[in-house]
């Protein structure tokens, strides 16, 4: 028998179109219903429940129930960077699906991965972050430096590690096909760009909309290199 951990079994559990499909809609941090899911995966609700039971058995998934109904999130943040990383795979190799419609200019420009800022201004913050030697870059492996720990307490965040979550991470951006940040700080920043009426969560959608005036600040927060 090989020995290691089987990542045969999380392969053929993101390996099904429709169960790839309700990870990916999961992607934005907010817990759907399984008729919603289904909605997104183009099956009948039986189809999704059935794909659903699978997921959570496989860890990719919790399920909660409040009142008659049960909703569905990805288990942890790790789930989605590993998502966007297979997004980003998939579109160096070729393997896009073509959705048109308005969002999504606007979605290679700034979308929420799980908890934190991806697309082309996601990967411009890490850029601004690392050519300013706020953090430093070991071959992918990200550290906060005392004098980034300094900038994200100015700014308005803790820097802080929360549970068993790493403080900073790379998580290679599908559209940019570069690395955003990820983590608890780049969890912390997103919220404090909310916090500061910079840019809002277009609802039903993974999108961050930046007001003028919020992507003027963020800009100077966050200079390019």
């Amino acid at each position: 028998m090989k020995q290691g951990l089987d990542i045969a079994r999380v392969a053929a559990l993101l390996g099904d179109p429709a169960r790839a499909n309700m990870a990916v809609a999961l992607m934005g941090g907010t817990a759907l219903t399984a008729g919603e899911l289904a909605a997104e995966a183009g099956v009948t609700p039986q189809t999704a429940s059935s794909h659903l039971a699978r997921l959570t058995e496989g860890g990719l998934v919790t399920a909660r129930r409040q009142g008659r109904h049960a909703y569905f999130a990805l288990s942890g943040p790790e789930v989605a960077e590993l998502l966007e990383t297979l997004m980003g795979l998939g579109a160096r190799a070729g393997e896009t699906r073509t959705r048109p419609g308005p969002r999504e200019p606007a979605m290679r420009r700034a979308r929420v991965c799980y908890d934190h800022l991806a697309g082309a201004l996601g990967v411009e913050m890490l850029d601004s972050l690392v050519a300013r030697a706020l953090i430093v870059d070991h071959d992918g492996a990200l550290e906060l430096t005392e004098a980034g720990a300094a900038a994200m307490r100015a700014f308005g965040v803790d820097p802080v590690r929360r549970g068993r979550r790493p403080l900073c991470r790379a998580c290679l951006d599908w559209s940019e096909r570069r690395s955003h940040l990820a983590g608890s700080l780049g969890a912390a920043i997103l919220q404090q760009v909310y916090a500061r009426g910079w840019a809002r969560r277009l609802e039903g959608t993974r999108v961050v909309a930046f007001s003028a005036p919020g992507l003027a600040a963020f800009q100077s927060v966050f200079p390019a290199p």
